[in-house]
């Protein structure tokens, strides 16, 4: 079920007065088969996945609670992650390794022929695998205590404002606000209702409107000026940002009105002034998750580096030596080093602690390129994760340097903050042509006709109306939240009542103007 769809308004009509008339497990139940029906809406046979790793992990939580023994928990544990994982890898990435396999075998002259197998992706499996996943990880951590009660644990698992797109909740947050029925509130009523609308401005009137002119520039990159290309990359970075921000403003708002509290999935992103500070205000339940249960695990930021540089060389000097080949095989290779790099990191750190104590970049670039990966059986996911894992590392070389430049130049505080925040918008929308384009074909010649600097003029750009559209509502999302800075407006809403009906008459007749009400899919659907 879609958010921004009729069926989801009867839904939640239906829902929301049985929910509030209802206690303890009856309202549990109520949310684990309303949950099942909405996400069954978009294809029921992909319940049983939801439910099959459900039980797993409930199983495992279990037994691990009950088991001393540490040999016996980690064979639990990974009993539970292959399971987890072989669904997502079978699902997601079966066609796309297959795919890359063929690739690489004609590149060596070996005929290969890919299966007629073609397996769909699951709406929204990465997101519910890696929100089990968090669960069992902790409880074999012994961060949180084991959750007995089946149904409470199958709704914290299932539960439908976040179990599509996000974002992703961690047990020890939001488990416990099971343990107690939720009450009606008004002022939860009122704030929560107020995010879903500012999310539905974001989808259906900001990212939807901007998708068709970005559509356009992708589909034949070679026929438009290099304005009109530049306009459409800046037009992808806000579609991307507010179709999946409005999702998460949805669901976090949906569940706020349901008396539950998620934690914020989006903070401006694009006023980072550093790609560090990107990734704590972009997609942060991934960042976050990412961070603690691979990044640190990895080893973090602790010790040297001067080995994981040497590991990150030879992959960029193998990705140059393959430039004139097949990406395919040239990232597979890189892949393959870099797995390879990991086991000999792990080997030297355990043979010698005091020689090798982190390979802070090696686990900053993996980190970043499982990330890529996590959105989607593409290389071309994969090589927008190995470009901000060069960010980070570049970051780390020439982030102190930099910042001594600017204070030698005399810049004034706000204009080295603004020329950081260009700086870092610039190169995440160079990563973000690659995530739009998929192919590395339409990326180069999308790349290459911005910098072609041909035709630099307005009257170059086709369909203008569109542009004067997008740039509109582009400058009242801005505006929005830059002075929200300054006035807080969540806060406004709550105490001002006058500024709360003139703030949702607003945004309202935004939606209604300039909104595209085709049902459109969210964007995160596919990852």
């Amino acid at each position: 079920m879609i958010f921004n769809s009729i069926p989801f308004f009867v839904f939640i009509a239906i829902f929301l007065p049985f929910y509030f008339t209802m206690k303890g497990k009856a309202r549990l139940l109520l949310c684990l088969i309303g949950s099942y029906i909405f996400y069954g809406w978009l294809d029921y046979r992909f319940c049983s996945l939801v439910a099959f790793s459900t039980l797993i992990d409930y199983y495992v939580g279990m037994k691990l609670e009950n088991e001393d023994d540490q040999p016996k928990r980690k064979r639990l544990l990974l009993a539970s992650m292959i399971v987890n994982l072989g669904f997502l890898g079978f699902f997601k990435y079966f066609n796309f390794f297959q795919e890359s396999f063929v690739s690489m075998m004609n590149d060596f002259g070996m005929q290969a022929h890919p299966s007629t197998l073609q397996i769909f992706l699951p709406v929204g499996i990465s997101f519910y695998t890696f929100q089990s996943m968090s669960y069992t990880i902790d409880v074999y951590w012994k961060k949180i205590k084991v959750e007995r009660d089946f149904i409470r644990f199958a709704t914290f698992i299932s539960f439908f404002p976040q179990l599509v797109a996000g974002p992703i909740v961690r047990a020890k947050d939001f488990l416990p606000q099971f343990q107690n029925d939720r009450e009606f509130s008004w002022d939860r009523l009122i704030s929560g209702t107020g995010q879903m609308v500012w999310g539905f401005f974001k989808k259906v009137a900001v990212a939807d409107s901007l998708a068709p002119f970005v559509d356009q520039c992708f589909q034949n990159p070679e026929g438009f000026s290099s304005i009109h290309l530049l306009i459409g990359i800046i037009f992808y970075s806000f579609q991307i940002y507010c179709d999946f921000s409005g999702y998460s403003d949805i669901a976090i708002g949906l569940a706020r009105v349901l008396g539950f509290d998620f934690p914020d999935n989006f903070r401006t992103p694009y006023f980072s002034k550093n790609f560090s500070e990107f990734w704590q205000r972009w997609h942060i339940s991934l960042s976050s998750w990412l961070k603690d249960y691979l990044y640190i695990p990895l080893g973090g930021s602790r010790g040297g580096s001067f080995g994981s540089v040497f590991f990150i060389i030879l992959p960029l000097f193998l990705l140059s030596i393959f430039w004139a080949g097949s990406w395919q095989t040239a990232l597979i290779y890189l892949s393959i080093l870099l797995l390879v790099s990991l086991a000999t990191a792990y080997w030297m750190r355990s043979s010698d602690a005091n020689r090798v104590k982190g390979f802070t970049y090696m686990n900053n670039m993996v980190t970043m390129l499982l990330g890529g990966l996590w959105h989607g059986a593409n290389w071309a996911f994969y090589f927008w994760g190995f470009l901000h894992g060069m960010y980070l590392i570049v970051q780390r070389f020439l982030g102190k340097p930099f910042g001594k430049l600017m204070t030698a130049l005399r810049f004034p505080k706000m204009m080295q903050q603004g020329i950081d925040i260009l700086i870092v918008y610039f190169f995440t929308c160079l990563a973000w042509v690659f995530f739009r384009a998929v192919e590395f074909d339409v990326a180069s010649a999308y790349i290459q006709g911005i910098a072609s600097f041909e035709n630099f003029t307005f009257g170059s750009i086709v369909n203008k109306f569109w542009v004067l559209k997008g740039v509109l509502l582009i400058g009242m999302l801005l505006f929005v939240e830059i002075t929200d800075f300054k006035f807080n407006y969540s806060k406004l809403i709550q105490t001002s009542p006058a500024f709360r009906i003139a703030s949702f008459v607003i945004l309202l007749w935004i939606i209604a103007f300039f909104g595209s009400f085709g049902a459109n899919a969210f964007i995160y659907f596919q990852f």
